[in-house]
């Protein structure tokens, strides 16, 4: 049986969508990189092109490729029924064995077919071909091209559970029943983006994303909304951005990225909210790039590459961390945010000034406002000023354990939503376990039978009303149960979560729940982080007060019973002052209302940069 996650929740791996050209699978880096998108525990859905493949299936047999010209000039390999056989023996004899040989050499199990196969896509066929044939233009009738009309999901997904990547290429069934349609490979890798509510979508080509010069392969235009990009394309690129602005019709992080690389570093992306002013813009962006818990590589190499555009030096670690830092020197402020969000999905979206979108309260604002207040501030000698984005706050707490170990400070600031005019001092500690048991199975008509499920609810009571009197003012909540017989056992498991008052040691908490657990149940701990308050004396505290007092804004204090990556640091950092701040209600946190107001989001920068020049100057 598979153990419930961290949460308790179900949440599966990151998907990417990602098209490649036929001039790109002759390169050998591309295919590194998905193998290396599966070792981070991506299921990776690849749409291949067959341009190539197509011309040298016909170079074999002899065949000669027959093509017509557009209205607007561009040539088109013309499909009459009677060709697209030909078209399909062209990719299921070179195309699709090329990727499955690159693929398979390097550890993967890979499941390759056209997209018409089992129906896996349909489509249906496009009116009559306006061409040119000289200086007149004609009506083309037998032209065998569509438009995708529907996406088999559930097979789909049961293919991407099955194979570490699955490669689909065109044509793609008629939803009529006749031969095949043919339809663009970028369109078609944007329509099962779309379908599958993909994290990400690589539109991979052979320049440097779209340019605005093509003669200029520096000229790459690195950020662009719905209807900007087709002034610049030519040729093939226009069928690009037409499959980008189809993928902006849903969720997913989207980029024409190259010279044949999925990496979308120095690409050009696709924005689907635009901010009401400039000053919005990172904040408009962190928030329209998913990066759901283990999934955060994405969004860390964007903030980075914010970083560098605006002066700041910055790297992502070993765990994957986004690190920045500016100055030097014995006096040390961290500045901690997070990358993950917890999983589901939205368009992003403004209303006015308002912006609506996963991660836009829990915790991106916050971070944004971090990494702008770095950009703004120059410290004085001797102070260092860090911001950490951190991987898995929302799971296992995996990025701050590691900053623990290897970026010391002096102060803290979490990034967590307070409320611009709020101030949080500390947090409930948290000690959250699973408990397993495995009990033979036997009929529940006979005396004393006992199954697992049963010995999992006698604990769970002793566990909740052990919390309650050691410590009455801690908060016990079952995450998730689960109970499935195997053969003749049957395995149960459970995950509970106690949120505990500062001032009660979460060791002893332990040691009083290990005694009430015993065979044939175990206890395994997966979180144990203490509680902690920041007193108001603190220089930290003050350094706020000032900030909110340039505001004119009577601040509130917080003691909140969630916890934070500040109990992480808290478990072997000793008088480390530690505050919380960020803009949001907190009470919107992993709910489908989540959103941030612009004029709240502003005050809280501009506080924030004020806070971190007077704690600098101290």
């Amino acid at each position: 049986m598979q153990a419930l996650g961290e949460v308790a929740s179900s949440c599966e791996a990151a998907l990417y969508v990602v098209k490649l050209g036929s001039a790109t699978l002759s390169h050998s880096r591309v295919f590194d990189e998905l193998l290396d998108l599966g070792g981070r525990g991506a299921r990776l859905l690849v749409v291949a092109g067959g341009a190539s493949g197509i011309a040298e299936h016909y170079r074999r047999t002899g065949r000669e490729i027959r093509t017509l010209v557009s209205r607007n000039g561009d040539e088109i390999r013309y499909c009459p029924p009677e060709e697209m056989r030909h078209i399909v023996a062209a990719y299921e004899e070179v195309t699709l064995p090329l990727v499955e040989e690159e693929l398979t050499r390097r550890g993967l199990s890979v499941f390759t077919s056209v997209a018409r196969g089992a129906g896996l896509v349909t489509a249906t066929a496009n009116g009559p071909l306006r061409v040119k044939e000289g200086d007149r233009t004609r009506l083309v009738r037998d032209h065998r091209a569509g438009s995708v009309a529907a996406v088999d999901v559930p097979r789909l997904n049961a293919l991407l559970d099955a194979f570490d990547v699955v490669c689909l290429s065109p044509p793609v069934a008629d939803a009529e029943g006749g031969t095949p349609l043919n339809v663009d490979a970028d369109v078609l890798a944007a329509e099962l983006a779309r379908a599958l509510d993909a994290d990400h979508l690589r539109l991979v080509t052979g320049t440097a994303g779209l340019l605005a010069d093509p003669g200029d392969p520096t000229s790459t235009l690195r950020h662009l909304t719905e209807g900007e990009g087709g002034q610049y394309a030519r040729g093939r690129m226009r069928q690009k951005v037409r499959a980008a602005e189809i993928a902006m019709r849903g969720t997913s992080d989207t980029a024409i990225t190259g010279p044949h690389t999925v990496s979308a570093v120095g690409a050009t992306r696709f924005w689907t909210a635009t901010p009401p002013a400039g000053d919005l813009d990172l904040l408009s962006r962190a928030v329209q790039v998913p990066s759901v818990s283990r999934d955060e590589r994405e969004f860390a190499e964007f903030l980075a590459e914010w970083c560098e555009d605006n002066g700041i030096k910055a790297q992502i670690d070993t765990v994957g961390n986004l690190v920045a830092t500016k100055g030097s020197g014995d006096r040390r402020l961290l500045m901690l945010g997070h990358l993950d969000t917890v999983p589901y999905r939205w368009p992003v979206g403004w209303n006015g000034e308002v912006l609506s979108g996963r991660g836009s309260v829990d915790a991106k604002a916050s971070l944004v406002t971090f990494l702008q207040t770095l950009a703004a501030l120059e410290p004085p000698e001797g102070v260092e000023l860090r911001v950490v984005g951190a991987v898995e706050e929302e799971i296992t707490g995996a990025g701050a354990f590691h900053v623990r170990d290897a970026y010391p400070a002096d102060a803290v600031i979490v990034g967590e939503p307070s409320g611009a005019a709020a101030l949080t001092l500390g947090y409930y500690g948290l000690v959250k376990i699973r408990l397993h048991t495995r009990e033979h199975v036997g009929h529940t008509a006979g005396e004393g039978v006992r199954t697992a499920g049963d010995r999992l609810v006698d604990v769970l009571a002793a566990i909740r009303s052990e919390v309650a009197r050691t410590a009455p003012e801690a908060l016990t909540a079952t995450l998730g149960v689960r109970a499935l017989n195997q053969g003749d056992v049957q395995a149960g498991e459970a995950v509970v979560d106690v949120r505990l008052p500062p001032g009660h040691a979460v060791d002893a908490l332990l040691d009083v729940l290990r005694a009430r657990v015993s065979d044939p149940v175990r206890l395994e701990v997966l979180r144990a982080t203490p509680g902690l308050a920041t007193p108001r004396t603190s220089p930290l505290v003050k350094a706020f007060q000032r900030a909110f007092g340039e505001e004119g804004t009577r601040p509130r204090y917080l003691m909140k019973k969630g916890s934070s990556d500040m109990n992480t640091l808290a478990t072997t950092w000793r008088d480390v002052p530690m505050v919380a701040y960020g803009p949001g209600d907190s009470s919107l946190d992993h709910t489908s209302a989540e959103r941030i107001d612009a004029t709240e989001f502003r005050q809280a920068q501009r506080l924030l940069t004020t806070a971190v020049r007077e704690w600098s100057t101290m």
